[in-house]
């Protein structure tokens, strides 16, 4: 499905490049810029050290005059505004918006204002939804780059997104019934040795013993390391005896 990120009069170099660096995030690369404060800023310094390996993105980003220009081929606009404006589309909910319009077949556009104004009104009313990001009440206020981080992660996640990357260690191999039951006897025979469990009145250490390692659901090589704990036990209680 086509995606179009729209930036208006953004002002700040760094905002482009990080701007570049949320789109190549979720895997977008359409990026428009409007008459921007700085005519070279998709070479300026901060724009690429800011777009961190999102190079290809600022390679192939437009800049253009106007927003007719930008909305070329996009068939369904939806602002970015935290403010309802009278007369405006409706403010939706991105998440819960993007669930069917995802759907729809449109070539979408997304909207953003400049950092310092906004987006101005005349903007506002050429949009068919107006994006809320829900906040914490009292305080809404979210930088340019980190708008568009949460849009496009919404989006991306509406149209299927991707899948987590498998990682970390490989799950170890369970110890069978038999392993646990030789490092029991094992452990019981130290436990003598040491004068910790009385063998003519054991009562019920060892069943109890029994349950914990059962729950604990030993891997063979946590099998191995208590019975090197069980044979150090027998060895001490050796020494001390001689």
């Amino acid at each position: 499905m086509r995606t179009r990120f729209i930036l208006i009069n953004t002002s700040h170099a760094g905002n482009v490049g990080a701007a570049a660096r949320a789109l190549k995030v979720m895997g977008f690369d359409d990026l428009v810029l409007v008459a921007p404060r700085w005519p070279d800023v998709l070479e300026r310094e901060e724009t690429i050290q800011r777009a961190s390996g999102a190079a290809d993105v600022l390679r192939q980003a437009r800049i253009v005059a106007t927003l007719d220009e930008a909305l070329d081929g996009v068939t369904y606009l939806c602002a970015t505004a935290m403010t309802p404006r009278d007369f405006g589309p409706p403010s939706v909910a991105p998440r819960e918006h993007f669930a069917a319009l995802a759907a729809s077949g449109h070539s979408v556009g997304f909207l953003f204002g400049s950092e310092r104004f906004g987006m101005s009104n005349d903007d506002v009313y050429r949009c068919h939804a107006a994006l809320t990001i829900p906040t914490a009440p009292g305080y809404g206020s979210l930088n340019l780059a980190a708008a568009i981080q949460v849009i496009a992660y919404e989006w991306r996640t509406a149209l299927g997104g991707f899948a987590v990357a498998a990682g970390g260690a490989r799950p170890a191999a369970l110890a069978d019934a038999p392993a646990v039951g030789g490092m029991l006897q094992h452990w019981e025979q130290a436990l003598v040795e040491i004068g910790f469990l009385d063998p003519a009145a054991p009562k019920k250490l060892m069943p109890r013993l029994n349950q914990l390692f059962n729950r604990a659901q030993l891997t063979v090589e946590e099998i191995h390391i208590l019975r090197g704990v069980a044979k150090a036990m027998s060895q001490a209680a050796g020494a001390a005896r001689r």
